[in-house]
């Protein structure tokens, strides 16, 4: 698949299944990463994969901070859709930006070029026929989830990826009308 049909056609894939990427795959996907905008060379963003049984260490992690950030005790069902959570897809890329003390690089640039990471990863994970969705939420600004997973203290998650193998086939992309978001600015 050539750049611009990927990045004109990418769509999240929400339902997914075994087999996670291939090998090949994942290189493709990784290195597309490593492309990012990244104003003065900082490198912030890193990344972790989970997969296998550690899913379920993630799942046991979730639950210990969603039980943590509730002042009532969770029901049942919510536990086990907490715990179930990273079982999703075979393959879950943790999205974090190493946050470093730069004079003309702030914090958000930082986390941006992170952002730009994932993009690049998602429309390469398409044009790879891999299904792959990027979620965020409460549990990504977790202490209890950072503890669990190892960060340092100036590192933050931007987002959980899940991968696979699409359930079923993408949806079409929506036809945006380019002229609803770009126009030329006349400072008259």
């Amino acid at each position: 698949m050539d750049a611009l049909t990927a990045l004109h056609n990418r769509v999240s894939t929400g339902k997914l299944t075994e087999p996670a990427p291939s090998e090949q795959q994942r290189q493709n996907i990784f290195r597309a990463a490593l492309r990012a905008a990244d104003h003065a060379g900082l490198r912030p963003w890193r990344f972790l994969l989970i997969e296998g049984d550690e899913r379920n260490r993630l799942g046991e992690i979730f639950l210990k901070a969603a039980e943590q950030a509730e002042d009532i005790p969770l029901s049942e069902a919510l536990r086990q859709r907490t715990l179930a959570m990273p079982l999703r897809a075979p393959l879950i890329i943790v999205a974090i930006t190493r946050l470093q003390e730069h004079p003309k690089v702030p914090p958000l640039e930082q986390h941006m070029s992170t952002a730009g990471a994932v993009q690049a990863m998602l429309t390469a994970a398409y044009a790879e026929g891999v299904g792959i969705y990027w979620r965020t939420g409460p549990l990504g600004g977790s202490p209890v989830v950072a503890e669990g997973l190892g960060l340092s203290e100036n590192e933050q998650i931007d987002g959980f990826i899940y991968c696979g193998t699409p359930g079923k086939a993408p949806r079409e992309a929506p036809d945006l009308q380019v002229d609803e978001y770009f126009s030329t600015w006349n400072a008259q």
